[in-house]
């Protein structure tokens, strides 16, 4: 770790606590900067607050009082998670006080180059394969970001020799300001958190700050089928590697002749790879691309995607039972997820669909249910999934509680040779805390089912 002079007798507040502000509050401190802590948690229900008291940080919790910014703060470190439109960061701004993420901070003190991954889908998906890559490679990765482990507790811990393998979301790239990856990706683009950044444009310009302070030295792999991706990629400095499931490139990564290419090379065949689903492929040229530009041979990518099955609730494989596959995709909590997951499949599939009405129909599903021989619903929006399930004529429909009664149903519909797919097409919190919880119920009603 860097032992940067940045922080050091500066009055700084943390914004929000979880995983994220507890590890930056801590880091400020040790840099030697005068911290304190806002969480709208009340003290008595926040162990995490309750630690950063006893290393002698100041805490503020249950509200988060407007008169705090009086307090003359050079600097708010704020949870991602946490609107610009929110009073506090609105009034922070009046007052000129810079805001930032703690995403800044790991790039700061990290003596790791990074390897950032953003975008609308696939994003865990390819970080992943990028670590496992690299970590059979022999390039000593270390994964961050969004999948888990917070960016500025994994840097503090890295090493020269080390490549950081990021996941950076929309929310955490509006609060950079040198952050500076060594190679960027930009899986794709499409609507998303809008009810957070309020157009379609301002959630393409948080995306695009991923590559906004890269230079000639650096790399930005970018999705080459996408108009938008490839205008943020015109204005960008950084060297631009495309890839692309539809043509051959010159230059890049792209398929040619059923095998996986780059730059010229073939690499693998398509047919030995794993991870199902036409999806996928995007993801995997994407870290094809990141692992051969960080000197990664072509026997540790062969191996990672020979055995690579998928990322938890992502197109999961979870099990095979009498003949029928199951796969656990609880993330897809919107059409646009579940959409690719229908596709992935040439067998037939018994769809389990369902979830958190946000008051949308599901008509776009239509054309993607030709494959589907069968629909099991529960959750607010099972009727209106039923209701497009028989315009795609569909004739097995069955609604039921809940994701541990669908499994049995399903298996019920289904016979050897089907696919089970849990790819929800809604949110999870009318019934489940997270779409997580929700996978982990699926899981663990397949195995008691087998």
């Amino acid at each position: 770790m860097k032992q940067i002079e940045t922080y050091h007798h500066k009055k700084i507040l943390v914004l929000g606590l979880a995983k994220s502000g507890v590890t930056a509050a801590a880091l400020l401190h040790k840099l030697g900067a005068f911290v304190t802590v806002n969480d709208k948690k009340p003290l008595s229900e926040n162990p995490e607050a309750q630690g950063l008291l006893e290393q002698g940080i100041k805490v503020i919790c249950g509200d988060h009082p407007i008169e705090l910014l009086d307090e003359g703060f050079e600097l708010i470190v704020k949870n991602p998670g946490i609107p610009y439109q929110n009073p506090m960061i609105e009034g922070a701004i009046e007052k000129g006080i810079p805001i930032l993420t703690e995403v800044e901070l790991a790039y700061q003190i990290s003596e790791a180059p990074f390897i950032g991954i953003t975008g609308t889908n696939g994003k865990t998906t390819t970080t992943t394969l990028i670590f496992e890559m690299l970590k059979e490679g022999n390039k000593h990765p270390l994964i961050a970001g969004n999948i888990g482990t917070v960016a500025s507790g994994v840097a503090q811990e890295a090493k020269e020799e080390n490549n950081i393998v990021i996941e950076l979301s929309s929310f955490q790239l509006m609060g950079i300001d040198a952050f500076c990856p060594k190679i960027a990706i930009i899986t794709n683009l499409y609507d998303a958190h809008l009810d957070y950044h309020g157009t379609r444009t301002e959630y393409v310009t948080a995306k695009a700050n991923i590559t906004k302070n890269q230079s000639e030295a650096d790399y930005l792999i970018v999705n080459a089928e996408q108009d938008e991706v490839m205008s943020i990629a015109k204005q960008s400095k950084a060297a631009i590697v495309p890839f692309s499931t539809r043509r051959v490139l010159s230059k890049g990564a792209y398929i040619l002749e059923d095998w996986i290419c780059f730059n010229g090379e073939k690499v693998m065949a398509v047919s030995e790879i794993a991870l199902p689903g036409v999806h996928n492929l995007e993801n995997i040229l994407s870290a094809m691309a990141a692992a051969k530009l960080t000197g990664v041979g072509n026997e540790a990518i062969q191996a990672v995607l020979q055995r690579f099955t998928g990322v938890k609730h992502r197109l999961q494989y979870v099990d095979e039972i009498a003949g029928r596959k199951f796969y656990n995709d609880s993330k897809a909590t919107n059409m646009l997820a579940t959409i690719p997951a229908l596709q992935a499949f040439k067998n037939p599939v018994v769809l389990l669909a369902g979830g958190l009405d946000r008051g949308n129909e599901f008509d776009e599903l239509i054309p993607y249910l030709k494959n589907v021989k069968a629909v099991i619903t529960f959750g607010q929006t099972a009727a209106k999934i039923e209701r497009v399930a028989q315009i795609a004529g569909i004739k097995q429909i069955k609604h039921v509680d809940n994701v541990e009664k669908a499994v049995p149903e399903a298996y019920r519909y289904s016979e050897s040779g089907d696919v089970i797919l849990l790819s929800p097409a809604c949110a999870s919190w009318d019934q489940y805390k997270t779409f997580e919880v929700r996978g982990d119920i699926f899981i663990e009603a397949v195995h008691k089912l087998k």
